[in-house]
């Protein structure tokens, strides 16, 4: 067995700079993050001033019956697009990826809209599109309500899962499907037994982007919202806009610790959906 040879003073240098620059770097995306969630814990109305440590904003915050109301509606919002946005982005990935018709770029193009049109322009858009385009019997438009902040999150959610799942099937071997189909599949087993198994990890990944898309939204929100009708993050605008207390630094931490929690679950779930297609794929 060959002897590796000691790393030279210029890989030294290298590997002392590539860590430097590493820790600049989590420095820079994690220490507002961290500021955040330590002042939330503030004795103190004035976050730059440290008087001690207290629980207090977490049980005001709790007790924020608006706060709550508008943080359950977020959950609601984002629970019901991420459903829709998975099922309506599996479909459109998987016809554009099995299928040849006329129109094809066109709609290629068109799915990409969603994701680089800036935000300020879909929710003018949404507006507009709700209040002329969609009909009331009152004569008034589409009523700005819960209904009408889940389709403009699916508008733009479910391109995102579309990307997603269509990267994942490029790495489909099609000879299993002709396989299943020469043992006796018909096409939904097919799918079931042998697509879906390969997507899965996907699908997986473009909820937890769909969910986290529709929870954090505020622009296109913002626009679509009504009166009546208050999402956590246009909640937390109306409270900082005087002042950044550290009650809106202990609801902030909330919504960061769930969405730490969703997002190791929903890793642990892909690494789960993985390992069962790998496995899968090599007994068959």
């Amino acid at each position: 067995m060959a002897k590796r040879n000691a790393p030279g003073p210029l890989e030294y240098l290298r590997r002392w700079q590539m860590q430097a620059w590493l820790a600049a770097v989590f420095i820079f995306l994690y220490a507002p993050l961290i500021a955040l969630m330590a002042f939330s814990f503030n004795d103190s109305r004035r976050n730059i001033v440290w008087k001690g440590f207290t629980l207090k904003y977490y049980e005001k915050a709790l007790n924020n019956d608006g706060l709550i109301e508008a943080f359950g509606n977020s959950l609601t919002i984002a629970a019901v697009s991420t459903v829709l946005s998975v099922a309506l982005g599996a479909m459109i990935a998987l016809a554009l990826w099995r299928f040849r018709f006329p129109g094809k770029p066109a709609v290629d193009g068109a799915l990409a809209l969603p994701i680089v049109v800036p935000e300020i322009c879909m929710g003018v858009a949404m507006l507009v599109f709700f209040a002329k385009v969609l009909p009331w019997p009152q004569g008034l438009g589409w009523p700005l309500n819960l209904g009408a902040i889940i389709i403009a999150h699916v508008s733009f959610s479910f391109p995102f899962v579309a990307v997603v799942v269509r990267a994942r099937m490029s790495s489909f071997n099609r000879e299993m499907e002709e396989a299943a189909r020469d043992l006796g599949a018909g096409e939904f087993r097919t799918i079931r037994d042998v697509i879906l198994p390969h997507m899965a990890p996907s699908l997986v990944a473009g909820a937890l982007l769909a969910f986290t898309l529709s929870l954090d939204d505020f622009v296109i929100t913002f626009f679509t919202a009504g009166p009546d009708t208050v999402t956590f993050p246009v909640k937390v605008y109306s409270m900082v806009r005087f002042s950044v207390t550290p009650e809106v630094n202990a609801a902030s931490t909330i919504l960061i610790v769930l969405t730490v929690i969703l997002t190791a679950v929903a890793l642990k779930l892909q690494g789960s959906s993985a390992a069962t297609a790998g496995h899968g794929g090599e007994k068959s």
